[in-house]
């Protein structure tokens, strides 16, 4: 069974950090693709919409204008569509009431957004090693 991931989703207003995590996924292996949103509010409503082709994970940033990532985690927490798929928060937030509201809220993990490229490969080596896709849940 193959543990790398085929589609992740980034959910970050800033562009570089899209820059610095497209380089780091690419080391980690090169064939995994990856959608990149700058909107809470825009990855949320494509993600709701049905023809919408749902990651493998979802990395999402936490301090983003207008939806945030915590709102964008607890309006996603309430869609059917979308239990099967881990939440990874990817922050600069060091706050230990930070993580601990997210994961509460239903993130599968959460980590601080790290000073170098290969710290950056290593948490995802570790965050796809170790939070699994769960099977989507089939209606009978």
């Amino acid at each position: 069974m193959k543990s790398l991931p085929d589609f992740v989703m980034l959910v970050d207003d800033d562009f570089d950090d899209h820059e610095i995590f497209s380089l780091a996924l690419e080391s980690v292996d090169p064939s995994i693709k990856c959608a990149y949103y700058d909107s809470a509010q825009t990855a949320l409503n494509d993600i709701l919409q049905k023809s919408f082709i749902h990651p493998d994970y979802i990395f999402l940033d936490l301090n983003m204008p207008g939806l945030n990532g915590i709102q964008f985690l607890e309006h996603l927490k309430k869609e059917e569509c979308c239990t099967s798929v881990p939440i990874v928060v990817y922050s600069t937030s060091i706050l230990p009431s930070d993580k601990e509201k997210v994961l509460n809220l239903g993130a599968d993990y959460f980590f601080i957004k790290p000073s170098s490229h290969k710290e950056l490969i290593a948490e995802l080596n570790l965050v796809f090693k170790t939070i699994k896709k769960l099977p989507a849940e089939t209606s009978t």
